[in-house]
C-alpha cells in the first residue's frame, strides 16, 4: 500500500517492496540461487553442441556417415614446393628426397593412421613445383587440435634440414589451423572479454563518484552471469551449448546486467537528492525505473528467442543463452537491488573520489539535468519537423549502403589477412591445386555399395566432374564396404575464391550428380565439405530472416502497446529501432565491405559482411535499444501523468534520463569496441557494428529523432483505439511519492474535451 492507501500494482513495485523489507532474506535467497545454479551446473556438466548444426545436404551427410559409425579421420597437408624458378622441381631426387623425408618424420610421430605419398596418390602439380603429402590423424578429430604438436615439429625439422635445397615445406589442415588459431587468439579473446569488467567499471566510477555505487552494477552483472553459466550447463542437455554462446552471454549479459541496475540506481539517488527519504525513494525507483527494467528486460527475452527460429544450433544457443542471462539480470535488478539499498543507505556513497564529488555536486546544482541536452532538446522541440526530417535523412543517407551488402562465410585470408603464416600457406596450396585444400566431399549410401550400377555410377560420376569443369581432380574415392557408404574427395575449380567454388559446387550438385548417382535408385549422394558447408548456411540464415525478422517485430511491438497503452509509442518504437538498425547495417557495409575507413580499424580487403552477423546483429540491437526506448518513454510518460504537457513531459523525460542513458551508452560502445580490436575479421565486424549501432541509439535516435516524432504528434502519442481498449492494462502507473494517485491516462485528442497546451 502506498502511504494514502492507493494499493501498489506491478511486479517491480512489489518485488522492490518486499525486498526493501525483509532486506536479508532477499540477498540470502539471491546468493543461494547463484550457488545452486553454479554448482548444479558444475555438478551435471555442459553438454556441447555439435559442429555446424545445419539443416540441408551437411546434416543428411553428416546423419549417413553417424548412422554408419564411419568417423573421417582429420586430413593434414604438407607442402612441397620449390621456392624460386631455378629450384628443384618434382621429379629432382632432391625434391624426392625432401617429400620422402616427410614421409618418414610423419610417420614416426605415432599420431598418424595414413601417410600418402604425392608420387602414389598424383598430388603433383601441373608445374611439378609443387607436390602434396598427405596425412590422416589417429584418434578422435574433435581433439586433433591438442595432438597436433608432434606432426607440425616433425614437419618444421624437416622443412629446416631442406631449406638449403631451394625448398618450402609447410603444413596446413583441420588440426593445425585450429591450434595456430587457439594459440594465437584464444587468449586474446579471453582477455577482451574479461577486459570488459574493468571498463565498465572504470566508467560507473566517474559517472557515479562512489567505490560503492560503482560497484553494485558490476556485481549483480557478474552474479547474474555466474548464474547463467550454471543454467547453462543443465539446459544444455535439452539444447546442446557452444563457447561461442558463453561468449554471448557475457557481453549481453555485463550490457543489460549493469544497464538495469544503473537506471534503478540512478532513480533512487535522484529522489534522495530531492530530499525523499530512503524508503520513499526505493518505493519510487522501484515503481518506475523498475517497471521500465521488467519492460525492458521482456522484451530483450522476445527479440533474443528470435534465434530460435534460425534452426542453427549455434544461433539456438545463442538465443537461450542471452534470453536466460537477461531474464535473471532483469529479475535480480528488481529483487536483491533494492535490498541491497536498503541496507546500504547512505554507505553507498562510500568511497567517493574528490574530484568527482565536486562535478557530482555542480551537477545537482544544474536542476533538472543535462544543460547540454536541454538545449539540444529544446531546439528539436521548437522545430521539431525539421529535426525529424534532418536525423531521419542522415541516418537514412547512413542506412543505404546497407542495401548493396554482400555476405558470406569469411575464407581464411579474409578472416585473418597476412597476420598467421598459416594463411600465406592455405593461398599456396590453393594457387597450386585449386580447391585441393578443402575439396567437397560425396557421402554415397547405398543397398550394396559394390553393386555393379553403384560401381559403374561412381566411376561415371568422377569422369564427369572432371569433364564438366567443376573439378580439375583427381576425385578420390574412400570406400566403406562393410558399411555399404563410399566417400568421394572432390577438389572444386575456384579454391579461395567463393563465388567461383560456389559455381563447381552447384555443377556437382544440379548437374553431375542427377546425371550419374542419381539414376540408381536407392543411392542418397549428399554433397558436404567447407564450401558446400558454407552455401548451405548462407542458404539457412536467408531463410530464416523472415520469420526471424516477423517475430521479433511483431512481439516487440505487442508488448509496447501492452505496456504503454499507445498505439503511437509501439509504431515509433518499432520505427526507431528498424532506423537504428540499418543505419548499422550501412557502417558495416561502408567499412568492411567498401573499404571506407577500413585502415582505421584494421579492416583493408575483407570486402563482404560475415553471413551470420546481419541476423545476429538485428536480434541483438532490437533487444539492447529497447533499453533505452523504454526508459526514456516510461519517464515521459510518468511526466505526462503527473499533469505535464506533452512537450513538457518530453523535454523532462529526455533531460532527466540523459545522463544514465549517456552513461548505459559510454559502458556499452566501450565493452564492444574491445572486440573490434581483435584480429578476427567477424569479431572486428560484430565490435564495430555493436558500437556503431548503440552510440547513435543514444544520440540522434532517443536525443533527437525521438523528442522531434514524439512533438509532432504531440497528444497523438497517447491514442489507444477504441477497438484496442480490450487489450490488457500493463502500463502499472504507481502513485507518486506525496501518495496521490497518478492522473489518468491521456486521452487522444478525439476523446477530449479540452486539449492541453502544446507551448
Amino acid at each position: 500500500m502506498s502511504s494514502a492507501g492507493t494499493p501498489v500494482r506491478g511486479f517491480a513495485a512489489r518485488a522492490g517492496g518486499w525486498s526493501a523489507r525483509h532486506r536479508w532474506a532477499a540477498v540470502g535467497i539471491w546468493v543461494l540461487f547463484v550457488v545452486l545454479a553454479m554448482g548444479v551446473g558444475s555438478a551435471v556438466g555442459r553438454a556441447e553442441a555439435p559442429e555446424g548444426g545445419l539443416k540441408g545436404e551437411t546434416s543428411q551427410a553428416q546423419r549417413i556417415t553417424d548412422d554408419a559409425g564411419v568417423e573421417e579421420p582429420t586430413g593434414e597437408t604438407v607442402l612441397v614446393q620449390t621456392r624460386g624458378d631455378d629450384g628443384p622441381k618434382a621429379t629432382d631426387p632432391r625434391f624426392r628426397a625432401a617429400v620422402d623425408d616427410v614421409v618418414e618424420a610423419v610417420r614416426g610421430t605415432g599420431e598418424t593412421s595414413a601417410v600418402t605419398s604425392p608420387y602414389t596418390s598424383g598430388t603433383v602439380s601441373k608445374d611439378n613445383r609443387s607436390a602434396l603429402v598427405q596425412v590422416d590423424l589417429r584418434g578422435d578429430p574433435d581433439d586433433s587440435g591438442d595432438r597436433i604438436d608432434p606432426v607440425l615439429k616433425a614437419v618444421e625439422g624437416v622443412a629446416d634440414r631442406h631449406e638449403d635445397a631451394g625448398l618450402r615445406i609447410e603444413e596446413i589442415g583441420g588440426a593445425s589451423m585450429e591450434k595456430t588459431f587457439d594459440d594465437a587468439f584464444g587468449n586474446d579473446f579471453e582477455q577482451a572479454e574479461y577486459s570488459a569488467v574493468p571498463v565498465a567499471f572504470g566508467i560507473l566510477l566517474i559517472a557515479f563518484g562512489a567505490l560503492v555505487a560503482a560497484l553494485l552494477p558490476v556485481l549483480l552483472a557478474m552474479s547474474a552471469i555466474v548464474a547463467t553459466m550454471g543454467l547453462m550447463a543443465l539446459v544444455s542437455h535439452v539444447q546442446p551449448m557452444s563457447d561461442v554462446a558463453n561468449s554471448v552471454m557475457l557481453l549481453v549479459g555485463l550490457a543489460v546486467g549493469v544497464d538495469y541496475c544503473l537506471f534503478y540506481l540512478r532513480r533512487e539517488r535522484e529522489e534522495r537528492e530531492k530530499g525523499r527519504d530512503p524508503q520513499t525513494a526505493l518505493r519510487i525507483a522501484a515503481a518506475t525505473s523498475g517497471r521500465a527494467v521488467v519492460v525492458s528486460g521482456i522484451t530483450v527475452c522476445v527479440a533474443m528467442a528470435g534465434m530460435l527460429f534460425t534452426g542453427i544450433t549455434d544461433f539456438e544457443a545463442m538465443g537461450l543463452a542471452s534470453l536466460m542471462v537477461v531474464a535473471v539480470a532483469m529479475v535480480g535488478s528488481v529483487t536483491v537491488l533494492p535490498a541491497l539499498l536498503s541496507l546500504l543507505g547512505e554507505r553507498v556513497e562510500k568511497g567517493r573520489l574528490p574530484f568527482l564529488r565536486r562535478r557530482a555536486r555542480s551537477g545537482r546544482a544544474d536542476a533538472g539535468g543535462s544543460r547540454l541536452w536541454r538545449a539540444v532538446v529544446g531546439g528539436v522541440l521548437r522545430r521539431p519537423l525539421l529535426w525529424t526530417v534532418a536525423s531521419a535523412g542522415v541516418l537514412a543517407a547512413i542506412a543505404l549502403p546497407a542495401l548493396g551488402m554482400k555476405t558470406q562465410e569469411l575464407t581464411l585470408d579474409q578472416e585473418f589477412g597476412d597476420s598467421l603464416p598459416i594463411v600465406a600457406t592455405y593461398e599456396r596450396v590453393n594457387e597450386a591445386f585449386p580447391g585441393g585444400a578443402e575439396p567437397a566431399e560425396v557421402v554415397v549410401k547405398a543397398d550394396d555399395i559394390g553393386a555393379p550400377a553403384v560401381t559403374k555410377a561412381i566411376a561415371d560420376f568422377r569422369a564427369r566432374a572432371v569433364g564438366s569443369g567443376a573439378s580439375q581432380g583427381p576425385v578420390e574415392v574412400a570406400l566403406h564396404k562393410k558399411e555399404n557408404v563410399a566417400v568421394l574427395s572432390v577438389p572444386l575449380i575456384g579454391g579461395s575464391d567463393q563465388d567461383e567454388a560456389a559455381k563447381s559446387l552447384a555443377l556437382i550438385r544440379d548437374e553431375v550428380r542427377p546425371a550419374t548417382l542419381g539414376r540408381v535408385d536407392g543411392v542418397e549422394a549428399p554433397v558436404t565439405g567447407q564450401v558446400a558447408s558454407s552455401h548451405d548456411f548462407n542458404e539457412q540464415i536467408s531463410s530464416s530472416v523472415p520469420p526471424v525478422f516477423a517475430f521479433v517485430v511483431v512481439f516487440a511491438f505487442l508488448l509496447m502497446l501492452l505496456s504503454f497503452r499507445s498505439l503511437a509509442v509501439a509504431i515509433t518504437s518499432i520505427l526507431l529501432n528498424l532506423l537504428s538498425v540499418g543505419a548499422a547495417y550501412g557502417i558495416l557495409v561502408m567499412v568492411f565491405q567498401h573499404g571506407w575507413g577500413a585502415s582505421l580499424v584494421g579492416a583493408e580487403g575483407v570486402g563482404a559482411i560475415v553471413a551470420w552477423l546481419p541476423l545476429f546483429l538485428f536480434v541483438i540491437l532490437f533487444g539492447l535499444s529497447m533499453d533505452y526506448h523504454v526508459f526514456v518513454v516510461s519517464r515521459i510518460r510518468e511526466a505526462r501523468l503527473q499533469g505535464r504537457t506533452t512537450r513538457d513531459a518530453i523535454a523532462h523525460g529526455v533531460v532527466t534520463t540523459a545522463g544514465v542513458v549517456t552513461s548505459a551508452a559510454v559502458i556499452m560502445v566501450a565493452v564492444f569496441a574491445i572486440f573490434g580490436t581483435l584480429s578476427m575479421q567477424s569479431m572486428k565486424q560484430m565490435g564495430v557494428g555493436l558500437a556503431a549501432a548503440v552510440l547513435i541509439d543514444a544520440t540522434v535516435i532517443r536525443g533527437v529523432l525521438l523528442p522531434a516524432v514524439m512533438a509532432l504528434l504531440d497528444e497523438r502519442n497517447w491514442y489507444l483505439p477504441r477497438w484496442l481498449r480490450w487489450l490488457p492494462d500493463l502500463s502499472h502507473d504507481e502513485p507518486d511519492a506525496a501518495g496521490t494517485a497518478p492522473a489518468a491516462a491521456p486521452e487522444s485528442p478525439r476523446t477530449r474535451t479540452t486539449a492541453g497546451s502544446t507551448g
